[in-house]
């Protein structure tokens, strides 16, 4: 069997859960700890997140003219609630705001070569000869990678957009998908292929946006060096018209902005804007080599930034302004690229180094607090997806939860609340995350992925992806 179906046969799916843990961290702007914490979760919306002392007694489970203080101490089972306690730390599910995860097939294919040798040499001409099966495959194993490193959403740019989407579901995760539009070099669709290719990304959308309330659909041009501007219009159009994502590599290399810049007169985000695809809901990958100007123009237009620091470090591509994109009130979120580019899907990783390096570029250790970089990763890459119900434990939010570890040395010693998201962002990993829930569905218990048959889905990729580079 490849995966689970998504269905009730996975734990804790739905019904009235009260989760007791040694700490909760809800990562919703405001900083706070609770030590011990409570999340209430009902049908897999959370409906409340507090201490312990100060969650409960006013709720009003028992009856008509009937409190909770009436009942005795069984309330919450008379409520129909089942009280869960929890050892570790609760979080917030972690939010991936850009990823190719397919390209689990090509991970460790073509090294030390820069972004575009890496492109044109290895990945595209082995992209071009893709199935769809090969697709979900990649996607299947990518997921479980994904769920155990406590990511419960990611921002998806890939084709076979439907076995990618089959593949999200049946792994019980979230998912942003915005199929990839991108001619690979080496096909021919003929002269109406960028047309064609449109259609089928709107009945996409409109085929499967908000299935099972866990697969939103955008649209995922790839680039201005790879797609006509007349085609970017169209999609921006597009996009507008059903309030979807607009996602985009933007600016990614000094050699992309300097050869767009010596052609038209002016940077990629001015083009951009001028054609008016920044009029809608934008999110602009890496965004690395931006001006003064060009941040303005992000700022006034409102585009979210999906900054990738561990792939731009590995492909030489250079060092976001993550500082200067945070001061000037962008949102930005963390993605960990494809992991043929990363190469793993860890986005604690890139909590950390996108820490460290906008401290070395800033000259300060001050710079992007710890507090900071934990929202990163989750409520702020919510926030840059445009889904500030995401990687929140507030009311109202899905119930996508992290449980961390904190019998570890990471976490000692434990003086203050405020260590507790010190050390989880400069102490510990993401071989801390013991179980994890999406949407109050369980996937993963004791560090195990419960959807995903894991050999079978490594071994399929192994195999396909030795089909690939053969040929």
């Amino acid at each position: 069997m490849a995966a689970m179906s998504p269905g009730s046969d996975l734990p804790d799916a739905g019904g009235r859960v009260r989760y007791t843990a040694d700490a909760v961290i809800p990562c919703d702007g405001t900083g706070r700890v609770f030590r011990p914490g409570v999340v209430e979760v009902d049908g897999g919306t959370v409906v409340r997140v507090g201490g312990v002392a100060d969650a409960g007694p006013e709720r009003s489970d028992a009856g008509p003219g009937r409190s909770d203080a009436d009942v005795g101490p069984d309330r919450w089972a008379r409520g129909g609630w089942t009280e869960r306690r929890l050892d570790g730390l609760l979080l917030p599910g972690l939010v991936n705001v850009h990823c190719h995860s397919p390209m689990t097939l090509f991970r460790g294919s073509g090294e030390n070569l820069s972004l575009q040798h890496w492109l044109t040499e290895v990945l595209w001409p082995r992209e071009a000869r893709l199935t769809a099966e090969d697709a979900w495959w990649g996607m299947t194993l990518a997921a479980a990678e994904l769920l155990c490193f406590g990511v419960t959403t990611t921002c998806e740019m890939y084709f076979f957009e439907d076995a990618v989407a089959d593949a999200v579901l049946a792994a019980g995760l979230r998912a942003v998908l915005t199929p990839g539009l991108l001619q690979l070099p080496g096909t021919d669709g003929g002269v109406d292929w960028w047309e064609r290719r449109l259609a089928e990304l709107v009945d996409f959308h409109d085929r499967r946006h908000g299935e099972a309330g866990r697969i939103e659909v955008g649209f995922g041009p790839h680039a201005v060096y790879t797609v006509p501007m007349e085609v970017l219009v169209d999609t921006a159009r597009a996009a507008r018209d059903r309030d979807a994502l607009f996602h985009i590599h933007v600016a990614e290399t000094e050699h992309e902005v300097d050869t767009f810049t010596e052609a038209h007169g002016y940077s990629v985000p001015e083009a951009l804007a001028r054609a008016g695809v920044f009029d809608g809901r934008v999110l602009a990958a890496h965004s690395i080599w931006l001006s003064d100007d060009d941040i303005a123009l992000y700022r006034d237009h409102d585009v979210a930034v999906a900054h990738c620091p561990q792939s731009n470090a590995k492909l030489a591509s250079g060092v976001a302004r993550l500082a200067d994109l945070l001061d000037a009130g962008l949102r930005v979120g963390l993605g960990t690229d494809g992991p043929a580019s990363n190469n793993d899907l860890d986005l604690w990783e890139e909590m950390r180094l996108a820490a460290l390096l906008a401290r070395l570029r800033a000259g300060d250790a001050g710079a992007l607090p710890a507090a900071t970089a934990l929202e990163l990763a989750t409520c702020r890459g919510g926030d840059a997806l445009g889904r500030p119900d995401l990687g929140r434990l507030a009311a109202g939010c899905p119930a996508d939860m992290v449980l961390v570890d904190l019998d570890d040395p990471a976490f000692v010693p434990l003086l203050e609340d405020d260590h507790l998201i010190e050390h989880a962002v400069w102490a510990a990993s993401s071989r801390l995350v013991t179980d994890v829930w999406v949407a109050g569905r369980q996937v993963v218990a004791d560090g195990q992925c419960l959807t995903v048959d894991g050999t079978e889905a490594r071994r399929q990729v192994e195999a396909r992806a030795r089909r690939l580079l053969a040929g």
